[in-house]
C-alpha cells in the first residue's frame, strides 16, 4: 500500500494548538487504502500541546527569512524549523512523496496561511514544513484536496 505523510491532527490525534485535533472523516475513509504516517511538526520541534497561537510572519526586509510568532511575540522559528526537518526525515526514511496536511496552519499550509497579524487575514504563502516537503519533492495537498486518492 502507498504510504501517505499526514497531519497527525486530521486523523484525530489531539495536538493543535488548542490541545483537540481536526479530524477529517473523508481522510478516515481511506484507512484501508493507504497507509498514514502521521507527524505533527510542532510537537516535533519541541513545543508542547496546547501552546500558544502562532503565525508565519515576515520581516519587512525582503531579504529576510520567515518568522514564526506566537500570539504573544515570542519567535518560535527554531521550532518550527527543526520541526519540518524531522518530518522530512521521516519522510525520507519512509520513502513517502505524497503528504495531506492542515491548511492554513503555520507549519503545514500549503495553499495559504494566516498573514502573522493574528486577525484572521488569510494571504498567498505556504507554512514551513509544506515548504520543506516541496522543496525535496514531495507532493503537499490540503486536506481539502485529496479527491484524488479516491
Amino acid at each position: 500500500m502507498t504510504k501517505i505523510l499526514v497531519s497527525a491532527c486530521l486523523i484525530g490525534v489531539n495536538c493543535t494548538y488548542r490541545g483537540d485535533n481536526n479530524l477529517s472523516l473523508k481522510l478516515l475513509e481511506l484507512v484501508d487504502r493507504f497507509v498514514f504516517l502521521p507527524v505533527c511538526p510542532e510537537q516535533l520541534g519541541g513545543l508542547p500541546t496546547p501552546r500558544p497561537r502562532a503565525e508565519v510572519t515576515t520581516s519587512s526586509d525582503w531579504r529576510a527569512a520567515k518568522l514564526v510568532l506566537d500570539q504573544f511575540g515570542n519567535d518560535v522559528t527554531q521550532n518550527y524549523l527543526r520541526g519540518a526537518e524531522e518530518v522530512l526525515k521521516i519522510a525520507k526514511l519512509s520513502g513517502v512523496n505524497i503528504a495531506i496536511l492542515k491548511s492554513r496552519s503555520p507549519s503545514c499550509g500549503c495553499r495559504g496561511i494566516y498573514d502573522g497579524t493574528f486577525s484572521g487575514v488569510m494571504v498567498d504563502g505556504m507554512g514551513i514544513t509544506a515548504e520543506l516537503l516541496l522543496k525535496n519533492g514531495i507532493e503537499v495537498y490540503s486536506e481539502d484536496e485529496t479527491n484524488f486518492l479516491y
